[in-house]
């Protein structure tokens, strides 16, 4: 398979575009032939030599779309299945989705329905993610005012998406 390798740290020009072999199952995971995915900047943290666990050579890569190629639970995991899976050290701790095919944990793979696109579909999980747990950890109430800063960012347009979702009817008038 092709993947984008890294050596050691640095920047853009470490990241060496290879043929390395397609992993192959273990226990407890299954592999994903990657679709399409997200760049977030963590991952030049890490490619810059910034997060001090990733050792190298690694393949970066912290969240991915597609489909299940190879599993090892048929029951929640079909192949053919379409799938996102984000962060869980993918990228850091174990090879990422800077490749065709990534071999990640079960427990991290969720199993979708979607007639999204590829493209669409790889840049919602880690946005929606990094949004929702923002809204959980700020404990916006229905009677809150609530003003975001960067709301025309990704993860702005998704805060206030999740926003909406939770009380629709407080966009008329005051609120939130």
């Amino acid at each position: 398979m092709k993947a984008i390798v890294i050596y050691e740290p640095g920047g853009a020009e470490k990241l060496i575009y290879q043929d390395v072999p397609t992993p192959k199952v273990k226990p407890g995971w299954s592999l994903v032939q990657v679709k399409g995915f997200g760049i977030n900047h963590s991952e030049i943290f890490t490619r810059k030599g910034l997060s001090p666990s990733v050792t190298f050579p690694r393949i970066l890569g912290i969240e991915c779309g597609g489909v299940i190629a190879d599993t090892t639970d048929p029951e929640l995991l079909p192949v053919g299945q379409k799938v996102i899976s984000i962060m869980g050290e993918m990228g850091r701790a174990f090879d990422g989705r800077y490749a065709e095919y990534a071999l990640l944990p079960n427990a991290q793979i969720c199993p979708v329905e979607t007639k999204l696109d590829w493209a669409t579909l790889a840049a919602l999980p880690e946005t929606y993610y990094t949004a929702y747990g923002s809204l959980l950890n700020l404990r916006i109430r229905e009677t809150h005012r609530v003003l975001v800063r960067g709301a025309t960012s990704c993860v702005g347009i998704a805060f206030l998406r999740l926003l909406k979702a939770r009380w629709p009817d407080n966009w008329a008038g005051g609120g939130i």
